[in-house]
């Protein structure tokens, strides 16, 4: 495990401003604490200090993961996003969501306007299954 370099930081830290813009600084100097990023086996861990200064009692080859994975480097060296740090980005995010239209007005709009569909999750039609026709 080891800090970023500088174009690992400006590479990633490129891609969390998409998301949540200048908030990137609340994210490293946080009220409980100072976190960190580190780069273990191509992907970014998201850790407070404490926990970084523990992670070093072990071996890198003994070391699985520690933290909370952000994301990862691809070999073209393109940093993408987990969903793991969804939970880390929300709270700052710019905007997070879907607008639609409803079934109504879906039917009466020009040709040139846009028409959103409805996204369910897998759990949602489990439990809506018997109802379905």
């Amino acid at each position: 495990m080891r800090p970023l370099t500088e174009e690992e930081t400006k590479t990633m830290f490129e891609k969390l401003s998409k998301y949540i813009g200048e908030n990137i600084k609340l994210l490293v100097d946080r009220p409980d604490g100072t976190y960190c990023f580190r780069l273990h086996q191509d992907r970014v861990y998201y850790m407070s200090e404490k926990i970084l200064k523990l992670a070093t009692n072990f071996s890198r080859d003994k070391l699985i993961s520690v933290g909370t994975c952000f994301g990862k480097f691809t070999k073209t060296k393109k940093f993408r996003l987990h969903i793991t740090a969804l939970d880390f980005l929300a709270p700052y995010a710019k905007g997070f969501g879907v607008a639609a239209k409803s079934t109504q007005e879906c039917r009466r709009v020009d040709p040139m306007s846009i028409v959103v569909f409805h996204q369910a999750d897998v759990g949602e039609f489990i439990r809506s299954e018997d109802t379905l026709t």
